[in-house]
């Protein structure tokens, strides 16, 4: 192979995954994160501690790969930049992931591209916010926001206080009947479209709670979904390679809005790990690799509900145990040292072919399975 090592600027869950995926293939892997002992580097990876933006200690990691790939966004592109013109391979482009990062540039390149989009709009400097749409409507913010950060529900004008006071676009308040997500694998030659997922969310944190593949949709709805994603994708970066999740509305009269694009794996295509021939962290270590990409069929209805940490601490698992009990029951942890509230601390795959099944077994896993945060 061309490529036999590869740097992932950021070691959480999403370079572990690919990592152990990926191991298969013979890869040795580098990974740059600023927490000791991060997830990636407990199966295998060497790590580099430090900053995703330290110029230095991303030269360091291009120094001893072939390719570098990344399994968050928020990192140094302009670094990144001047490592692609000395002939350093970053995939997907440092150019696309800059675009990417500012998620208001994003919308506009969509919407050129014809692409369904909610409407929306930058304010101007000094112009009341209240005048572009009426209440309710949503702030953005252009960079940063992750898990439900960086979205603000604007009910009236007294709420315009709270919001956010720079680098924000807004949006219209879009009638949603349901969220939903579609993962594009591509490679130099070649792209595949993933089935068609529907995400649940949590009200209180605004995190992605549990998905569901199939989706609850009808056949039309779903084709037109896989389409849009792969039209989005391709007129937002139409020489990447790698894993791109799409994520939607569907309203309640049945069109779809893309709402924003991931170039990376995600919470959304964990799923594949349990549910699909090839998981989309394989399939991303593939197209980064320039090997062939597998197949994205559905062996099998997969349910998957994410594990989040309560309270602060030491992580202590409990209910392990009973959960892997129930037929079906996957459980990924991601060995995170630290707990805080609502921190992403695993998932778990539940496969049956009984839909309703799925969501009992899961409400039986929520029961049990928990990870908590103990001091000292």
């Amino acid at each position: 192979m061309k490529v036999s090592k590869i740097g992932i600027l950021g070691g959480g869950q999403l370079a572990r995954m690919m990592i152990l995926e990926a191991k298969k293939l013979s890869f040795s892997f580098f990974v740059l994160d600023p927490t000791p002992n991060c997830p990636a580097s407990l199966v295998g990876a060497k790590q580099i501690i430090g900053s995703f933006k330290d110029p230095d200690k991303i030269c360091n990691l291009a120094k001893q790969v072939d390719i570098i790939t990344f399994d968050i966004e928020h990192i140094n592109t302009e670094q990144l930049k001047i490592l692609e013109a000395s002939g350093y391979q970053i995939r997907p482009s440092a150019d696309i992931l800059a675009t990417i990062q500012d998620k208001f540039i994003q919308k506009q390149i969509l919407k050129k591209a014809n692409i369904p989009v909610p409407n929306f709009v930058l304010p101007e400097p000094g112009k009341p916010l209240e005048q572009y749409f009426d209440f309710p409507f949503v702030q953005k913010l252009r960079y940063g926001g992750y898990d439900g950060q960086g979205v603000k529900l604007i009910k009236n004008k007294q709420q315009l206080y709270s919001g956010f006071k720079q680098d924000f676009y807004l949006e219209t308040l879009v009638d949603i009947k349901t969220e939903l997500s579609v993962l594009i694998a591509k490679n130099k030659k070649e792209q595949k479209v993933y089935p068609v997922v529907e995400m649940l969310f949590d009200p209180r944190t605004n995190i992605c709670d549990q998905t569901l593949c199939p989706a609850r949709v009808n056949k039309t709805t779903s084709q037109r979904a896989q389409q849009i994603a792969l039209d989005a994708v391709n007129s937002l970066c139409p020489n990447a390679r790698g894993i791109f999740a799409v994520e939607m509305f569907l309203t309640k009269d049945e069109q779809l809005m893309v709402n924003e694009i991931a170039p990376r794996p995600h919470n959304s295509g964990h799923f594949t790990l349990d549910g699909c021939i090839t998981s989309q962290f394989e399939q991303h270590i593939r197209a980064v690799a320039d090997l062939g990409l597998g197949s994205t069929d559905l062996l099998i209805p997969t349910l998957m509900l994410n594990i989040l940490g309560e309270g602060t601490g030491k992580p202590i698992i409990q209910g392990l145990e009973q959960c892997l009990k129930i037929e079906g029951v996957n459980v990924h942890l991601y060995e995170k040292k630290t707990v805080r509230p609502n921190r992403k601390m695993g998932h778990v795959n539940i496969v049956d072919q009984d839909q309703k099944q799925l969501f009992k077994k899961a409400q039986a896993v929520r029961k049990f399975l928990k990870i908590k945060g103990v001091k000292n």
